[in-house]
């Protein structure tokens, strides 16, 4: 798939060659005095190099994350920082050790509001659950201990209030709001912070996979599995916009409500650009209006990339008119990760009024695109009620697929959704719906909508009875979400009431993709 945006933010091993930035980084964060020398660096990367992770934006290291491996009863007992980090050169390290020891997160002080430091810490629980440990435990600073320390003389007492509520401290609440357990205090565990009074929170995090419960071998080999996969959609309201300003702060509001829930992945409806339509305020003829709506595509893609980087959530962009070389108009389904790519899947068949009305043409290829939570499929509204579509996405390994959709009555509604319950069944996958509401008087053939978007999941003992993972109040705005259990789905996939995916009778039809659609893509 093209990549369309050149600035990437990548969390990834550290190496090497990073060791320089990596300090030059330390000194931009605790001053020259205190920062990591050149051989604590390598120590670490020599030590454990599974356990070191950069954050690279744009090429430049701005953010750092170092861990080692140690026995359970020196990280769960009194220590030190320079104790339990041999003097920062991650010396402890345990190769049989049970737990890691998160010795160091740190970030850019110019890139904050990237949510850097909660994407170190996720990179380090995939690590903690791809290696079995028990969990991760580690010394978080108290940067506003010392100006409450007469109010607070025990430092655990400030922690508690903390805890509770009744103070707040952003480091301490930023780790209690990440899952971490407050153990207590550490005494003297980094005397040269003074704003923390030289302590420090004791704090682990337990990995939910450690119990030996039941899961399919395919959920345990991958180690940087995402088993639960939290997701949105928005019933979204059309209504009047007088700029692209305008516009622009509706989707925010959207993109920031669903990234105070944490959520993986958002969805939004099929041409929800429409709405730009209204900045004109004069009714224009059907194809000129998709003609001048092309012109919004950069701005549009721009402001969708910049929102999942910023905000750290994956969004399917619903679609949007699109000009190609060849002036052709295709409706397209921009994927906007919060990783930084961009990636575009092209509406496949074109409703009889979309050919009629706005001559928008349809694309040729269908792709599974890779995420930070496994491979997705998007089919955009009428896409999703030809079933060799889906199956094309499945058989490419996707278990989650995305279906912006635009529709104006209820009976067109329902074809869209009662065919992806029946995807939902026939590939044993997940469907995410988002869809339109209100009206957009002028905006010729897109005056009035009705939808209700939904989450649905297979028919199945693991899943919601009626295999509706979460639903919205029809024609109302209003955001639905739901934990998506890929482990679960995994495993009925496997060992499921029916296995439809592996019952297939391949020896009497299969489903060929054209070579117009690119060979080798699949069969």
């Amino acid at each position: 798939m093209p990549t369309t945006s050149k600035d990437r933010l990548v969390v990834r091993n550290a190496r090497a060659s990073d060791i320089g930035s990596i300090v030059a980084l330390s000194a931009r964060v605790y001053g020259e005095d205190w920062c990591y020398s050149e051989a604590m660096v390598r120590g670490q990367l020599s030590n454990f190099p599974e356990g070191q992770f950069v954050a690279e934006y744009g090429g430049q290291i701005v953010g750092y994350c170092a861990t080692f491996l140690i026995d359970g009863e020196l990280a769960l007992g009194a220590h030190t920082w320079r104790e339990i980090t041999g003097a920062g050169f991650a010396s402890r390290h345990d190769p049989e050790g049970d737990w890691l020891y998160g010795m160091e997160v740190c970030v850019d002080p110019s890139f904050r509001g990237l949510r850097i430091g909660r994407r170190l810490y996720d990179r380090r629980k995939r690590l903690c659950r791809k290696l079995k440990c028990k969990g991760i435990v580690f010394g978080g600073r108290l940067p506003g201990y010392a100006r409450r320390s007469k109010q607070y003389p025990d430092a655990s007492e400030y922690a508690r209030a903390v805890q509770s509520g009744r103070l707040r401290d952003p480091t301490l609440g930023f780790q209690l709001r990440n899952g971490f357990e407050l153990l207590g205090v550490l005494r003297n565990y980094l005397p040269s912070d003074r704003e923390s009074g030289g302590n420090a929170a004791h704090l682990c995090w337990r990995n939910p996979d450690y119990a030996d419960h039941p899961v399919i071998a395919a959920a345990r080999h991958r180690g940087d599995f995402r088993k639960v996969v939290r997701v949105a959609t928005v019933n979204y309201g059309q209504r009047r916009v007088a700029s692209f300003e305008e516009f622009a702060r509706q989707i925010e509001f959207f993109v920031d409500v669903v990234a105070d829930y944490e959520a993986d992945f958002l969805l939004l409806p099929e041409l929800i650009t429409l709405q730009l339509l209204s900045i004109a305020n004069s009714p224009l003829p059907p194809a000129q209006a998709i003609a001048t709506l092309t012109q919004y595509t950069q701005p549009f893609v721009d402001l969708i990339s910049q929102l999942a980087i910023r905000y750290n959530v994956n969004i399917i962009a619903g679609s949007h008119p699109t000009e190609r070389h060849d002036g052709d108009i295709h409706n397209v389904c921009f994927v906007c990760l919060r990783d930084g790519r961009v990636l575009e899947q092209e509406k496949l068949h074109i409703t009889p009024n979309e050919r009629r009305w706005w001559g928008i043409k349809g694309g040729d290829t269908a792709h599974a695109i890779e995420t930070d939570c496994g491979p997705i499929g998007v089919m955009i509204c009428y896409d999703s009620e030809f079933p060799e579509l889906a199956r094309h996405l499945i058989d490419q390994g996707a278990l989650m697929l995305f279906v912006p959709f635009c529709t104006d009555t209820r009976e067109g509604y329902l074809r869209v959704r009662y065919s992806c319950a029946a995807r939902a069944i026939e590939n044993q996958c997940f469907m995410v719906l988002s869809g339109n509401v209100g009206n957009l008087p002028g905006v010729h053939n897109f005056d009035i909508q009705y939808a209700q978007s939904c989450i649905l999941t297979p028919c199945d003992f693991p899943f919601a009875r009626d295999g509706i993972a979460a639903d919205t109040t029809p024609n109302t705005e209003m955001v639905a979400f739901a934990d998506l259990h890929l482990d679960q789905l995994i495993q009925a996939r496997n060992s499921g009431t029916v296995l439809n995916l592996r019952d297939r009778r391949h020896d009497l039809y299969q489903c060929l993709w054209s070579p117009r659609g690119k060979p080798g893509l699949s069969d």
